[in-house]
């Protein structure tokens, strides 16, 4: 099976669909890899590292028009996709849930396979290949980072010959994937940490890293989730954003990852909520993109409230570009590993639960 890998198109990405390492990984099971020359380089990955991996050389327009499989973070344009050999696969972050568009827009393009990464289920076959947990892992990690960055004041409890400083107070709502992490370098910088979370089965986790998990009664059921948030009653959010209230108050540092899969991300943190919180705090919404757990949050933006900064940036992964890029490779790599024959081959079998579930468009056409 023939490879491309694509300089990625988008403003401000600086990662890349497969680092060096996996391309090695790659070539071992007897695939033919093939790269746009340059693709590497804001991940800090040079085309040399690439070469030594065993990929080739080639422009973008014989990528697309030889690979069997082309890889990219972000979707492709329709010129892109036009040059797409028939029955050829591409794979990326479609997110289709936020999207609205994207399915129709891909389903002009009947006669190529469009796998969508952010639409792997939450199995256990498919964890290794979950995108969206490894950027997730990377995200929680860069926030609060971020935030210690514009807090200004120490993260740790420090005693000095000038008088002590107290820790700050970190308080993270969601415990999934990125609160978690967030939580784990909050502590590690020593911090005390606060989390909220719907979901039952956070608690334990929580309180495993150090942290203070703090409930609010009355959520809705998540066991049939698949490991998803899910969309809570009004009266419950009501007594969870009054809580959230009463905690942020007195925080330091608001770090928000709180989402619903297809959903808009709930408010969780009001106008109201920010006026009462001490100047100098700080807010980190990772939730920006569907449209922010901080009332105030404006996604691609920091700006300030009376003394807040607010931080919207559901893109933090970005910020390390080479760990994400390696991730990222290892997810599709473990996806590939079901599909590829000892000989390199491919052998989509599309009728698969993941491929199924990560497909768009109106690919199923092709296949039938």
């Amino acid at each position: 099976m023939k490879i491309g890998i694509l300089q990625e198109t988008h403003p401000g990405e600086t990662r890349i669909a497969f680092a060096p390492k996996t391309v090695e990984k790659l070539v071992q099971m007897r695939c033919t890899v093939f790269f746009e020359p340059g693709a590497g380089l804001r991940s800090s990955f040079p085309d040399s590292e690439y070469l030594s991996a065993g990929a080739t050389k080639a422009g973008r327009t014989d990528l697309l028009s030889d690979c069997d499989l082309v890889a990219a973070i972000h979707p492709l344009s329709d010129a892109d996709l036009t040059r797409i050999k028939p029955d050829g696969v591409v794979l990326g972050l479609y997110q289709p849930y936020n999207d609205p568009d994207i399915e129709a827009r891909v389903g002009r393009f009947p006669l190529v396979h469009v796998l969508s990464l952010d639409m792997m289920p939450r199995t256990t076959i498919a964890q290794s290949m979950d995108v969206l947990s490894s950027m997730a892992s990377i995200a929680g990690y860069q926030a609060v980072l971020a935030g210690a960055a514009l807090l200004p004041r120490y993260f740790p409890m420090l005693i000095t010959a000038a008088g002590s400083i107290p820790p700050a107070k970190v308080l993270v709502l969601g415990a999934g994937v990125a609160g978690l992490q967030a939580i784990a370098t909050a502590r590690r910088l020593g911090a005390t940490v606060e989390a909220f979370d719907t979901r039952a089965a956070a608690k334990e986790e929580v309180l495993s890293l150090g942290a203070k998990f703090v409930e609010v009664e009355g959520a809705v059921d998540d066991r049939g989730a698949g490991g998803y948030a899910v969309q809570q009653s009004e009266e419950f959010l009501a007594r969870q954003r009054a809580e959230v209230q009463a905690r942020a108050s007195k925080s330091d540092v608001v770090i928000c990852t709180a989402q619903v899969r297809g959903r808009k991300a709930p408010i969780l943190l009001t106008a109201e909520t920010v006026g009462q919180m001490r100047p100098g705090s700080v807010v980190v919404d990772l939730a920006a993109s569907t449209g922010g757990n901080c009332e105030l949050t404006q996604d691609g933006q920091t700006v300030s409230v009376n003394g807040v900064t607010i931080l919207g940036n559901s893109h933090l992964a970005a910020r390390q570009p080479a760990d994400a890029s390696t991730l990222l490779g290892n997810n599709i790599l473990n996806l590939l590993k079901l599909f590829v024959d000892k000989n390199g081959q491919a052998a989509f079998d599309w009728n698969h639960d993941i491929l199924r579930a990560i497909r768009i468009g109106k690919a199923d056409a092709a296949a039938s």
